[in-house]
């Protein structure tokens, strides 16, 4: 690393997984973090070592990453409390991307799976304060580690990791049942985990109050859609309907590469962002990631350019035909363009491209989740905006409509603005795990057992309404760059402003009116 600097190092030593992958610093392969808690601690002790960046906005980019780890990992101990951090250095797949020649990869992979057993035996030296909630949450995320271990690994590698495995999900078997029933952060400790990272204050009276205005504006838009296609069903049980119009199981990439081709194209005929280059290939999620029903896997910053991967996961053809019917409902006519314009153009694929034209290190490295996922958030409803709706509907024929479209979008964002709201009540105790799933139930098309997922995800994310937040604050921005920049306003000028400053925290997106 040397040419990487130190101030940067000392981040990145405590989330080599997140820079690895995000980021491409692929000095980490085969390298999990130490997330043991002397190590932790002398992590901690490193943070701001090393000269300060000359760029004023990239100086507070790193303070904000350092004085984030500090609440994160030193006032709240996270690494004591939650598993995911612990998963995330644990996890292979990434090694599936194809950023080096196979054999490398390979090899990297091994190195990884030869370090378990001291991963894991940090993890269960730091894992002592997990509540019984998170542990049950995440304990179907850990036992899938397993299928990370390939069939052709060295016996005496293969026999240890899984052993290792075995002891990580041990431990967390005894948490779900003796640990504490609360996962509930407090309130304080929320808006600090929440806040800090992003440069920000965070009220969480006020956020709440803005989920519950953004919900209700969100319902209406879903209404007046909703009322296009079918003007006598409720609007949620219409949107529940529509799932059923989906492809079948061989036929789910085809779909999901048509809409890539045309949010693409859109994206591109509409100057939306600043580059629409590069090549977008859409496949079957690899084996070790389908867990997922889509993701996008970008060539990172620090990475030799090459294919974005847009995967999808079909079905397995041995599930029963209710479980393959409710997974390809993902799919749906509804549902797969509004994932589309997310997951490429112009969300996270154009965002990706960005990123690689971002200058400096900081902004190479160290990318906000909040901005990352508002910005493919926002994209959404900016292709509403922008007329993606009867531009698909002129490509699409088959009785697709600008409503259909206009749905899958707000159903999207009354998901994550419910995520938002049930983070907030979990974490406050305003309310239960139950009291959130029926929060789900009654404000988004999710139903029973899909309902409870997103609600227990509050426990072990608590910060997973970063969509919603994300996308309300590219939104202010917005419109302030309307009042500041009156006439010189464009939609292309503000979107490469804030795209020029990489993944920034959501407290300094100011800089992109300062400098856009």
């Amino acid at each position: 690393m040397e040419d990487f600097p130190a101030r940067l190092r000392a981040i990145t030593d405590l989330r080599s997984a997140s820079a690895r992958e995000m980021a491409g610093r692929h000095e980490y392969d085969g390298a999990p973090a130490d997330l043991s808690p002397d190590a932790v601690a002398a992590g901690l002790r490193r943070l701001g070592a090393g000269e300060r960046f000359a760029d004023a906005h990239d100086e507070a980019h790193a303070a904000a990453a350092e004085a984030g780890l500090r609440v994160e990992l030193g006032e709240l101990a996270q690494h004591r409390s939650n598993p995911l951090p612990h998963l995330d250095e644990l996890e292979v797949s990434g090694y599936d991307k194809p950023y080096a020649p196979a054999e490398e990869r390979a090899a990297a992979r091994l190195r990884h799976l030869a370090a378990w057993p001291d991963v894991v035996d940090n993890a269960v030296a730091a894992l002592d304060r997990v509540s019984a909630p998170v542990a049950e949450a995440l304990l179907g995320a850990a036992r899938g580690l397993a299928a990370g271990v390939p069939d052709d690994t060295p016996e005496d590698v293969r026999r240890a990791a899984l052993a290792a495995h075995g002891r990580f999900t041990a431990h967390l078997e005894a948490a779900a049942r003796d640990g504490a029933p609360d996962a509930g952060l407090g309130g304080a400790a929320l808006a600090r985990l929440m806040g800090t990272g992003e440069a920000l204050e965070v009220d969480l009276g006020r956020l709440a109050e803005r989920a519950d205005a953004e919900r209700d504006r969100l319902r209406a838009r879903l209404a007046e859609s909703a009322a296009r296609i079918d003007p006598d069903r409720p609007p949620l049980d219409l949107a529940r309907d529509l799932g059923s119009d989906h492809p079948d199981t061989g036929g789910v990439v085809a779909e999901a590469r048509a809409w890539t081709e045309r949010a693409i194209a859109f994206t591109r005929e509409r100057g939306l962002v600043p580059y629409s280059d590069g090549e977008c290939t859409v496949d079957v999620t690899p084996e070790s990631l389908r867990w997922s029903t889509a993701m996008l896997m970008w060539p990172a910053p620090a990475e030799a350019d090459g294919p974005t991967f847009y995967f999808v996961t079909p079905p397995d053809p041995a599930w029963p035909a209710d479980e393959v019917d409710a997974w390809l409902s993902v799919f749906s006519a509804t549902t797969l363009p509004a994932i589309s314009v997310h997951e490429v153009a112009p969300g996270h694929f154009s965002h990706g491209r960005a990123l690689r034209r971002a200058r400096g290190p900081v902004r190479r490295t160290l990318m906000s989740p909040s901005f990352i996922e508002g910005w493919a958030h926002y994209a959404e409803e900016l292709c509403v905006d922008e007329g993606f709706g009867p531009y698909a509907e002129r490509a699409a024929g088959g009785g697709f409509t600008a409503a259909h479209f206009e749905v899958g979008v707000w159903v999207e964002a009354l998901i994550r603005v419910t995520r938002l709201a049930a983070a907030i009540g979990v974490h406050t105790g305003a309310m239960t795990v139950a009291d959130a799933a029926r929060r789900f139930a009654a404000d988004t098309p999710l139903t029973g057992a899909a309902a409870l997922s997103e609600a227990r995800r509050a426990t072990f994310d608590p910060t997973y309404g970063r969509y919603t937040w994300g996308k309300l604050e590219i939104l202010d921005l917005r419109a302030r760059a309307r009042a500041q920049w009156g006439a010189g306003y464009t939609t292309a000028r503000f979107h490469r402003a804030m795209l020029d400053l990489g993944a920034p925290p959501l407290g300094l997106l100011g800089t992109a009116l300062d400098r856009g």
